[in-house]
Protein backbone atom coordinates (compact mmCIF):
# COMPACT_ATOMS: atom_id res chain seq x y z
CA UNK A 1 0.00 0.00 0.00
CA UNK A 2 1.29 3.47 -0.82
CA UNK A 3 0.94 6.92 0.68
CA UNK A 4 -0.54 8.96 -2.21
CA UNK A 5 0.05 12.41 -0.72
CA UNK A 6 3.66 11.88 0.30
CA UNK A 7 4.62 9.76 -2.70
CA UNK A 8 3.11 12.17 -5.24
CA UNK A 9 4.16 15.50 -3.75
CA UNK A 10 7.36 14.71 -1.89
CA UNK A 11 8.64 11.20 -2.53
CA UNK A 12 9.10 11.76 -6.26
CA UNK A 13 11.94 14.18 -5.44
CA UNK A 14 13.93 11.80 -3.22
CA UNK A 15 17.64 12.21 -3.91
CA UNK A 16 17.09 15.19 -6.24
CA UNK A 17 19.76 17.88 -6.11
CA UNK A 18 17.41 20.34 -7.84
CA UNK A 19 16.70 23.51 -5.88
CA UNK A 20 13.39 23.56 -4.05
CA UNK A 21 13.63 26.74 -1.94
CA UNK A 22 15.51 29.98 -2.46
CA UNK A 23 15.81 31.66 0.93
CA UNK A 24 15.96 35.33 1.85
CA UNK A 25 19.57 35.12 3.06
CA UNK A 26 20.71 34.10 -0.43
CA UNK A 27 21.08 30.39 0.32
CA UNK A 28 19.02 27.61 -1.22
CA UNK A 29 17.71 24.23 -0.16
CA UNK A 30 17.58 21.24 -2.48
CA UNK A 31 14.69 18.82 -2.63
CA UNK A 32 16.96 16.06 -1.30
CA UNK A 33 18.08 18.04 1.76
CA UNK A 34 14.54 19.23 2.48
CA UNK A 35 13.30 15.62 2.47
CA UNK A 36 16.12 14.57 4.79
CA UNK A 37 14.96 17.18 7.33
CA UNK A 38 11.37 16.01 6.91
CA UNK A 39 12.44 12.40 7.50
CA UNK A 40 14.26 13.41 10.70
CA UNK A 41 11.08 15.15 11.88
CA UNK A 42 8.98 12.11 10.99
CA UNK A 43 11.34 9.88 12.97
CA UNK A 44 11.15 12.18 15.98
CA UNK A 45 7.35 12.40 15.89
CA UNK A 46 7.21 8.61 15.75
CA UNK A 47 9.71 8.29 18.62
CA UNK A 48 7.55 10.66 20.68
CA UNK A 49 4.72 8.18 20.38
CA UNK A 50 2.56 9.68 17.64
CA UNK A 51 0.91 7.23 15.26
CA UNK A 52 -1.03 7.56 12.01
CA UNK A 53 -4.16 9.67 12.47
CA UNK A 54 -2.82 11.69 15.43
CA UNK A 55 -3.02 15.47 15.12
CA UNK A 56 0.05 17.73 15.05
CA UNK A 57 -0.82 21.35 15.91
CA UNK A 58 1.73 23.92 14.77
CA UNK A 59 1.84 27.64 15.49
CA UNK A 60 5.25 28.55 14.17
CA UNK A 61 6.73 31.18 11.89
CA UNK A 62 7.03 30.54 8.17
CA UNK A 63 10.33 28.78 7.44
CA UNK A 64 11.69 25.80 5.50
CA UNK A 65 11.52 23.84 8.76
CA UNK A 66 7.84 24.68 9.18
CA UNK A 67 7.21 23.35 5.68
CA UNK A 68 9.23 20.23 6.55
CA UNK A 69 6.82 19.52 9.43
CA UNK A 70 4.02 19.33 6.86
CA UNK A 71 6.08 16.86 4.79
CA UNK A 72 6.90 14.84 7.92
CA UNK A 73 3.23 14.58 8.83
CA UNK A 74 2.39 13.39 5.33
CA UNK A 75 5.14 10.75 5.48
CA UNK A 76 4.16 9.53 8.95
CA UNK A 77 0.41 9.55 8.25
CA UNK A 78 -0.24 12.28 10.82
CA UNK A 79 -2.89 14.99 10.51
CA UNK A 80 -1.29 18.38 9.99
CA UNK A 81 -2.99 21.25 11.86
CA UNK A 82 -1.45 24.67 11.03
CA UNK A 83 -2.57 27.61 13.17
CA UNK A 84 -2.43 31.31 12.39
CA UNK A 85 0.62 32.78 14.14
CA UNK A 86 -1.50 35.75 15.24
CA UNK A 87 -3.87 33.64 17.35
CA UNK A 88 -3.77 34.42 21.07
CA UNK A 89 -3.35 31.79 23.77
CA UNK A 90 -7.11 31.94 24.44
CA UNK A 91 -7.82 31.10 20.80
CA UNK A 92 -5.18 28.36 20.60
CA UNK A 93 -6.63 26.66 23.69
CA UNK A 94 -9.81 25.77 21.82
CA UNK A 95 -7.96 24.37 18.81
CA UNK A 96 -5.79 22.11 20.95
CA UNK A 97 -8.72 20.93 23.05
CA UNK A 98 -11.08 20.37 20.13
CA UNK A 99 -8.59 18.64 17.86
CA UNK A 100 -7.18 16.40 20.57
CA UNK A 101 -3.70 17.25 19.29
CA UNK A 102 -0.99 14.84 20.39
CA UNK A 103 1.72 17.46 20.11
CA UNK A 104 1.94 21.24 19.81
CA UNK A 105 4.86 22.97 18.09
CA UNK A 106 5.28 26.65 18.91
CA UNK A 107 7.80 29.48 18.87
CA UNK A 108 10.22 29.42 21.81
CA UNK A 109 8.93 32.79 22.98
CA UNK A 110 5.47 31.31 23.52
CA UNK A 111 6.53 28.17 25.35
CA UNK A 112 5.75 29.42 28.86
CA UNK A 113 2.40 30.77 27.67
CA UNK A 114 1.29 27.58 25.92
CA UNK A 115 2.85 24.97 28.24
CA UNK A 116 -0.05 24.98 30.75
CA UNK A 117 -2.57 24.72 27.90
CA UNK A 118 -0.79 21.78 26.28
CA UNK A 119 -0.39 20.12 29.68
CA UNK A 120 -4.08 20.40 30.53
CA UNK A 121 -4.89 18.83 27.15
CA UNK A 122 -2.34 16.05 27.65
CA UNK A 123 -0.44 17.17 24.56
CA UNK A 124 3.33 17.24 24.19
CA UNK A 125 4.91 20.68 23.64
CA UNK A 126 8.05 21.36 21.61
CA UNK A 127 9.48 24.53 20.08
CA UNK A 128 10.58 25.32 16.53
CA UNK A 129 11.76 28.82 15.63
CA UNK A 130 12.05 30.68 12.35
CA UNK A 131 15.82 30.14 12.24
CA UNK A 132 15.40 26.36 12.55
CA UNK A 133 16.37 26.19 16.21
CA UNK A 134 14.26 25.02 19.16
CA UNK A 135 13.76 21.90 21.22
CA UNK A 136 12.11 19.99 18.37
CA UNK A 137 14.97 20.71 15.96
CA UNK A 138 17.57 19.88 18.62
CA UNK A 139 16.03 16.46 19.18
CA UNK A 140 15.53 15.78 15.48
CA UNK A 141 19.10 16.55 14.44
CA UNK A 142 20.32 13.16 15.68
CA UNK A 143 17.50 11.23 13.98
CA UNK A 144 17.97 9.22 10.81
CA UNK A 145 17.58 11.09 7.52
CA UNK A 146 15.42 8.32 6.08
CA UNK A 147 12.00 7.17 7.25
CA UNK A 148 9.80 4.31 6.11
CA UNK A 149 6.71 6.02 4.76
CA UNK A 150 3.51 5.02 6.54
CA UNK A 151 0.92 3.54 4.14
CA UNK A 152 -2.24 5.65 3.74
CA UNK A 153 -5.14 5.82 1.31
CA UNK A 154 -6.72 8.75 -0.50
CA UNK A 155 -9.59 8.66 2.03
CA UNK A 156 -7.33 9.04 5.07
CA UNK A 157 -7.19 12.45 6.70
CA UNK A 158 -4.17 14.62 5.91
CA UNK A 159 -5.00 17.95 7.53
CA UNK A 160 -7.36 19.95 9.71
CA UNK A 161 -7.97 23.59 8.91
CA UNK A 162 -10.07 25.53 11.38
CA UNK A 163 -12.61 27.97 10.03
CA UNK A 164 -14.78 30.14 12.25
CA UNK A 165 -18.55 29.94 12.16
CA UNK A 166 -21.27 32.51 12.60
CA UNK A 167 -21.82 31.13 16.10
CA UNK A 168 -18.29 32.18 16.98
CA UNK A 169 -17.22 28.55 17.44
CA UNK A 170 -14.46 27.40 15.11
CA UNK A 171 -14.95 24.29 13.01
CA UNK A 172 -12.21 21.83 12.09
CA UNK A 173 -12.52 21.09 8.39
CA UNK A 174 -11.22 17.56 7.76
CA UNK A 175 -9.24 17.31 4.53
CA UNK A 176 -8.23 13.94 3.12
CA UNK A 177 -5.23 13.01 1.03
CA UNK A 178 -7.53 12.79 -1.96
CA UNK A 179 -8.96 16.25 -1.33
CA UNK A 180 -5.50 17.83 -1.41
CA UNK A 181 -4.11 15.77 -4.27
CA UNK A 182 -7.05 16.16 -6.63
CA UNK A 183 -6.89 19.93 -6.31
CA UNK A 184 -3.14 20.14 -6.83
CA UNK A 185 -3.31 17.90 -9.90
CA UNK A 186 -6.10 19.96 -11.45
CA UNK A 187 -4.47 23.33 -10.78
CA UNK A 188 -1.04 22.26 -12.00
CA UNK A 189 -2.55 21.46 -15.38
CA UNK A 190 -4.98 24.38 -15.49
CA UNK A 191 -2.25 26.93 -14.68
CA UNK A 192 0.46 25.19 -16.77
CA UNK A 193 2.97 24.72 -13.96
CA UNK A 194 6.22 22.90 -14.82
CA UNK A 195 9.69 22.26 -13.44
CA UNK A 196 10.89 25.50 -15.04
CA UNK A 197 8.60 27.62 -12.86
CA UNK A 198 9.92 29.75 -10.01
CA UNK A 199 7.06 30.76 -7.73
CA UNK A 200 7.47 33.91 -5.65
CA UNK A 201 5.97 32.76 -2.33
CA UNK A 202 5.09 35.57 0.09
CA UNK A 203 1.89 34.06 1.54
CA UNK A 204 1.50 32.53 5.01
CA UNK A 205 1.57 28.73 5.14
CA UNK A 206 -1.14 28.26 7.75
CA UNK A 207 -4.05 28.33 5.31
CA UNK A 208 -5.13 26.82 2.01
CA UNK A 209 -3.75 29.47 -0.33
CA UNK A 210 -0.11 29.44 0.74
CA UNK A 211 0.12 25.78 1.70
CA UNK A 212 -2.24 23.58 -0.28
CA UNK A 213 -2.33 25.69 -3.44
CA UNK A 214 1.04 27.40 -3.88
CA UNK A 215 3.25 24.80 -2.21
CA UNK A 216 1.49 21.64 -3.40
CA UNK A 217 1.43 22.77 -7.03
CA UNK A 218 5.13 23.62 -6.94
CA UNK A 219 5.96 20.23 -5.41
CA UNK A 220 3.87 18.42 -7.97
CA UNK A 221 5.54 20.26 -10.85
CA UNK A 222 9.05 19.98 -9.41
CA UNK A 223 9.49 23.73 -9.59
CA UNK A 224 11.26 26.18 -7.29
CA UNK A 225 10.02 28.72 -4.75
CA UNK A 226 11.51 32.02 -3.66
CA UNK A 227 10.43 31.56 -0.07
CA UNK A 228 9.90 34.93 1.61
CA UNK A 229 9.04 34.84 5.34
CA UNK A 230 6.18 37.32 4.84
CA UNK A 231 4.81 39.92 2.47
CA UNK A 232 7.19 42.87 2.28
CA UNK A 233 6.85 45.21 -0.69
CA UNK A 234 10.57 45.88 -1.03
CA UNK A 235 11.43 42.19 -0.83
CA UNK A 236 8.73 41.32 -3.35
CA UNK A 237 9.94 43.88 -5.87
CA UNK A 238 13.55 42.79 -5.40
CA UNK A 239 12.67 39.13 -5.98
CA UNK A 240 10.36 39.57 -8.97
CA UNK A 241 13.15 39.48 -11.61
CA UNK A 242 14.00 35.91 -10.52
CA UNK A 243 10.42 34.61 -10.56
CA UNK A 244 8.02 33.36 -13.22
CA UNK A 245 4.81 33.23 -11.16
CA UNK A 246 3.23 34.98 -8.19
CA UNK A 247 0.23 34.00 -6.08
CA UNK A 248 -1.22 36.66 -3.86
CA UNK A 249 -4.23 38.28 -2.25
CA UNK A 250 -5.63 41.55 -3.67
CA UNK A 251 -3.58 43.55 -1.15
CA UNK A 252 -0.37 42.35 -2.86
CA UNK A 253 -1.50 43.81 -6.15
CA UNK A 254 -2.85 47.12 -4.84
CA UNK A 255 0.42 47.75 -3.00
CA UNK A 256 2.51 46.83 -6.03
CA UNK A 257 0.47 49.24 -8.15
CA UNK A 258 1.08 51.94 -5.56
CA UNK A 259 4.86 51.71 -6.07
CA UNK A 260 6.56 53.47 -8.99
CA UNK A 261 9.18 50.70 -9.17
CA UNK A 262 6.52 48.24 -10.31
CA UNK A 263 6.73 48.52 -14.09
CA UNK A 264 6.13 46.51 -17.25
CA UNK A 265 9.88 45.97 -17.52
CA UNK A 266 10.02 44.49 -14.00
CA UNK A 267 7.35 41.93 -14.96
CA UNK A 268 8.39 41.28 -18.56
CA UNK A 269 9.61 37.74 -17.85
CA UNK A 270 6.64 36.76 -15.61
CA UNK A 271 4.31 34.03 -16.82
CA UNK A 272 1.38 34.23 -14.42
CA UNK A 273 -0.14 36.34 -11.63
CA UNK A 274 -2.87 34.64 -9.57
CA UNK A 275 -5.17 36.34 -7.06
CA UNK A 276 -7.52 34.84 -4.52
CA UNK A 277 -8.77 34.71 -0.91
CA UNK A 278 -10.76 37.93 -1.43
CA UNK A 279 -12.51 39.68 -4.34
CA UNK A 280 -10.28 41.67 -6.68
CA UNK A 281 -11.77 44.99 -7.72
CA UNK A 282 -12.38 45.42 -11.45
CA UNK A 283 -10.42 48.68 -11.19
CA UNK A 284 -7.37 46.75 -9.96
CA UNK A 285 -7.64 44.37 -12.92
CA UNK A 286 -7.64 47.30 -15.35
CA UNK A 287 -4.81 49.19 -13.65
CA UNK A 288 -2.65 46.06 -13.50
CA UNK A 289 -3.11 45.27 -17.17
CA UNK A 290 -2.48 48.90 -18.17
CA UNK A 291 0.72 49.00 -16.10
CA UNK A 292 2.23 45.60 -16.92
CA UNK A 293 0.39 44.09 -19.87
CA UNK A 294 -0.48 41.09 -17.68
CA UNK A 295 -4.04 40.11 -16.81
CA UNK A 296 -4.40 38.74 -13.30
CA UNK A 297 -5.99 35.28 -13.08
CA UNK A 298 -8.65 35.19 -10.38
CA UNK A 299 -9.98 31.99 -8.81
CA UNK A 300 -12.41 30.92 -6.07
CA UNK A 301 -11.83 28.59 -3.16
CA UNK A 302 -12.33 28.13 0.54
CA UNK A 303 -11.05 26.19 3.53
CA UNK A 304 -13.51 23.33 3.12
CA UNK A 305 -12.97 22.77 -0.60
CA UNK A 306 -9.60 24.18 -1.61
CA UNK A 307 -10.11 25.65 -5.12
CA UNK A 308 -13.43 25.33 -6.93
CA UNK A 309 -13.20 27.55 -10.01
CA UNK A 310 -10.61 29.46 -12.00
CA UNK A 311 -10.50 31.91 -14.84
CA UNK A 312 -8.83 30.20 -17.80
CA UNK A 313 -5.10 30.28 -18.44
CA UNK A 314 -5.78 30.43 -22.17
CA UNK A 315 -8.85 32.46 -22.95
CA UNK A 316 -10.94 35.21 -21.47
CA UNK A 317 -10.05 36.16 -17.89
CA UNK A 318 -13.10 38.14 -16.92
CA UNK A 319 -12.88 40.81 -14.22
CA UNK A 320 -15.66 40.45 -11.67
CA UNK A 321 -15.88 36.69 -12.12
CA UNK A 322 -14.02 33.78 -10.57
CA UNK A 323 -14.10 31.77 -13.76
CA UNK A 324 -15.21 28.26 -14.59
CA UNK A 325 -15.44 25.08 -12.49
CA UNK A 326 -12.22 23.08 -12.28
CA UNK A 327 -12.16 19.58 -13.82
CA UNK A 328 -14.36 17.12 -11.86
CA UNK A 329 -15.83 20.00 -9.83
CA UNK A 330 -19.56 20.74 -10.10
CA UNK A 331 -21.07 24.12 -9.26
CA UNK A 332 -24.76 24.85 -8.94
CA UNK A 333 -26.84 27.80 -7.75
CA UNK A 334 -29.68 26.96 -5.39
CA UNK A 335 -32.50 28.59 -3.50
CA UNK A 336 -31.28 29.21 0.05
CA UNK A 337 -34.56 28.10 1.59
CA UNK A 338 -35.62 25.12 -0.53
CA UNK A 339 -32.27 23.93 -1.85
CA UNK A 340 -33.75 23.64 -5.33
CA UNK A 341 -31.46 24.39 -8.26
CA UNK A 342 -32.24 27.78 -9.79
CA UNK A 343 -32.44 28.57 -13.51
CA UNK A 344 -29.22 29.74 -15.17
CA UNK A 345 -28.53 33.41 -14.52
CA UNK A 346 -30.45 33.71 -11.26
CA UNK A 347 -28.71 34.67 -8.01
CA UNK A 348 -28.67 32.08 -5.26
CA UNK A 349 -26.49 30.01 -2.95
CA UNK A 350 -23.34 28.50 -4.41
CA UNK A 351 -23.02 24.75 -3.85
CA UNK A 352 -19.96 22.69 -4.77
CA UNK A 353 -19.34 18.98 -5.31
CA UNK A 354 -16.14 17.21 -6.30
CA UNK A 355 -13.09 15.30 -5.08
CA UNK A 356 -11.85 18.56 -3.52
CA UNK A 357 -14.75 18.82 -1.03
CA UNK A 358 -13.79 18.09 2.56
CA UNK A 359 -14.91 15.15 4.72
CA UNK A 360 -16.89 17.17 7.26
CA UNK A 361 -16.27 19.07 10.48
CA UNK A 362 -14.34 17.34 13.23
CA UNK A 363 -16.65 16.20 16.05
CA UNK A 364 -19.53 18.30 14.66
CA UNK A 365 -21.91 15.87 12.93
CA UNK A 366 -24.88 18.24 13.15
CA UNK A 367 -22.96 21.14 11.61
CA UNK A 368 -21.61 18.78 8.94
CA UNK A 369 -25.14 17.66 8.09
CA UNK A 370 -26.27 21.30 7.83
CA UNK A 371 -23.61 22.26 5.31
CA UNK A 372 -22.66 19.04 3.51
CA UNK A 373 -25.58 17.40 1.72
CA UNK A 374 -25.97 13.63 1.53
CA UNK A 375 -25.35 13.79 -2.24
CA UNK A 376 -21.93 15.42 -1.66
CA UNK A 377 -22.78 19.04 -2.43
CA UNK A 378 -21.30 21.56 0.02
CA UNK A 379 -23.38 24.63 0.81
CA UNK A 380 -20.80 27.41 0.68
CA UNK A 381 -22.81 30.27 2.17
CA UNK A 382 -21.75 32.46 -0.74
CA UNK A 383 -24.28 33.95 -3.14
CA UNK A 384 -23.52 33.88 -6.84
CA UNK A 385 -24.76 33.56 -10.39
CA UNK A 386 -23.52 31.76 -13.50
CA UNK A 387 -23.54 33.58 -16.84
CA UNK A 388 -24.43 31.96 -20.18
CA UNK A 389 -20.76 31.07 -20.77
CA UNK A 390 -20.48 29.26 -17.45
CA UNK A 391 -18.48 31.91 -15.59
CA UNK A 392 -19.28 32.21 -11.89
CA UNK A 393 -19.65 35.60 -10.21
CA UNK A 394 -19.87 35.98 -6.44
CA UNK A 395 -22.36 38.69 -5.61
CA UNK A 396 -22.53 38.47 -1.84
CA UNK A 397 -22.44 36.21 1.18
CA UNK A 398 -25.29 34.54 2.97
CA UNK A 399 -23.24 34.65 6.10
CA UNK A 400 -21.76 37.82 7.52
CA UNK A 401 -18.24 36.79 6.63
CA UNK A 402 -15.69 39.59 6.36
CA UNK A 403 -12.63 39.00 4.16
CA UNK A 404 -9.87 41.44 5.06
CA UNK A 405 -6.49 41.15 3.36
CA UNK A 406 -7.27 37.53 2.51
CA UNK A 407 -8.24 36.54 6.07
CA UNK A 408 -11.70 35.22 6.87
CA UNK A 409 -13.27 37.03 9.83
CA UNK A 410 -16.63 36.13 11.35
CA UNK A 411 -18.40 39.02 13.14
CA UNK A 412 -20.06 36.88 15.80
CA UNK A 413 -16.74 35.92 17.34
CA UNK A 414 -15.81 39.59 17.78
CA UNK A 415 -19.29 40.57 18.93
CA UNK A 416 -19.13 38.01 21.75
CA UNK A 417 -15.99 39.71 23.06
CA UNK A 418 -17.36 43.24 22.59
CA UNK A 419 -20.57 42.42 24.44
CA UNK A 420 -18.53 41.47 27.51
CA UNK A 421 -16.83 44.87 27.74
CA UNK A 422 -17.71 47.36 30.49
CA UNK A 423 -20.55 49.69 29.59
CA UNK A 424 -21.53 47.84 26.40
CA UNK A 425 -25.16 46.80 26.02
CA UNK A 426 -24.80 45.20 22.60
CA UNK A 427 -22.66 45.32 19.49
CA UNK A 428 -22.65 44.69 15.77
CA UNK A 429 -19.57 43.99 13.68
CA UNK A 430 -19.58 44.62 9.94
CA UNK A 431 -17.17 44.66 7.04
CA UNK A 432 -16.78 47.95 5.17
CA UNK A 433 -14.73 48.82 2.07
CA UNK A 434 -11.04 49.55 2.60
CA UNK A 435 -8.65 50.74 -0.15
CA UNK A 436 -5.84 48.42 0.92
CA UNK A 437 -7.45 45.35 2.50
CA UNK A 438 -10.57 45.18 0.32
CA UNK A 439 -12.67 45.06 3.47
CA UNK A 440 -11.91 45.87 7.08
CA UNK A 441 -13.63 45.38 10.42
CA UNK A 442 -15.86 48.08 11.91
CA UNK A 443 -17.45 47.69 15.34
CA UNK A 444 -20.73 49.37 16.34
CA UNK A 445 -21.39 49.70 20.08
CA UNK A 446 -24.58 50.54 21.96
CA UNK A 447 -23.79 51.66 25.53
CA UNK A 448 -25.75 50.71 28.61
CA UNK A 449 -27.95 53.67 29.52
CA UNK A 450 -26.03 56.13 31.66
CA UNK A 451 -22.65 54.47 31.04
CA UNK A 452 -19.62 55.92 29.33
CA UNK A 453 -17.80 53.57 26.98
CA UNK A 454 -13.98 53.64 26.94
CA UNK A 455 -13.32 52.95 23.24
CA UNK A 456 -9.51 52.95 23.54
CA UNK A 457 -9.65 50.64 26.54
CA UNK A 458 -11.94 48.21 24.72
CA UNK A 459 -9.59 48.12 21.72
CA UNK A 460 -6.69 47.36 24.06
CA UNK A 461 -8.69 44.49 25.59
CA UNK A 462 -9.51 43.10 22.16
CA UNK A 463 -5.84 43.06 21.17
CA UNK A 464 -5.10 40.67 24.05
CA UNK A 465 -7.90 38.23 23.25
CA UNK A 466 -8.18 38.35 19.45
CA UNK A 467 -5.74 37.98 16.59
CA UNK A 468 -4.67 41.39 15.30
CA UNK A 469 -6.47 41.03 11.96
CA UNK A 470 -9.80 40.54 13.78
CA UNK A 471 -9.55 43.70 15.89
CA UNK A 472 -11.84 46.45 14.50
CA UNK A 473 -10.06 49.31 12.77
CA UNK A 474 -12.57 51.61 14.46
CA UNK A 475 -15.38 51.51 17.02
CA UNK A 476 -18.46 53.69 16.56
CA UNK A 477 -21.03 54.40 19.28
CA UNK A 478 -24.74 54.53 18.40
CA UNK A 479 -27.77 54.95 20.68
CA UNK A 480 -29.37 51.82 19.17
CA UNK A 481 -28.96 49.30 16.34
CA UNK A 482 -31.32 49.31 13.35
CA UNK A 483 -33.77 46.37 13.47
CA UNK A 484 -36.55 44.96 11.36
CA UNK A 485 -40.02 44.11 12.60
CA UNK A 486 -38.78 40.71 13.77
CA UNK A 487 -36.11 42.34 15.89
CA UNK A 488 -33.18 41.25 13.72
CA UNK A 489 -30.28 43.68 13.43
CA UNK A 490 -30.13 45.13 9.93
CA UNK A 491 -26.44 44.86 9.10
CA UNK A 492 -27.08 45.76 5.50
CA UNK A 493 -28.27 49.20 6.63
CA UNK A 494 -25.18 49.59 8.80
CA UNK A 495 -22.90 48.65 5.93
CA UNK A 496 -24.60 51.24 3.73
CA UNK A 497 -24.42 53.94 6.41
CA UNK A 498 -20.72 53.43 7.12
CA UNK A 499 -19.51 52.35 3.66
CA UNK A 500 -17.36 55.48 3.28
CA UNK A 501 -15.67 55.29 6.70
CA UNK A 502 -12.25 54.42 5.25
CA UNK A 503 -12.63 55.77 1.71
Amino acid sequence: MTNPLYDTLFGQHSGSDAVFLHLQDGTSLSYARFLEIAAQYANLLSDLGLVAGDRVAVQIAKSPQALAVYAACAQAGLVFLPLNTAYTADEVTYFIENSGAGIVLCDSRRRSELAPIAGSCQALLETLDADGSGSFADKAVVAATTFETVPRSVDDLAAFLYTSGTTGRSKGAMLSQGNLLSNALALKDEWRFSASDVLLHALPIFHTHGLFVATNITLLAGGQMIFLPKFDLDDLIAALPRATTLMGVPTFYTRLLGDARFTAELTSHMRLFVSGSAPLLAETHVQFQDRTGHRILERYGMTETNMNTSNPYDGDRRAGTVGLPLPEVEIKITDSQSGETLPQGEIGEIEVRGPNVFQGYWQMPEKTAEELRSDGFFITGDLGQIDPDGYLSIVGRNKDLIISGGYNIYPKEIELVLDEQDGVLESAVIGVPHPDFGETVLGILVPIEGCDVDVDGILDNLRTSLARFKVPQKLIILPELPRNTMGKVQKKALREDFADTFQ
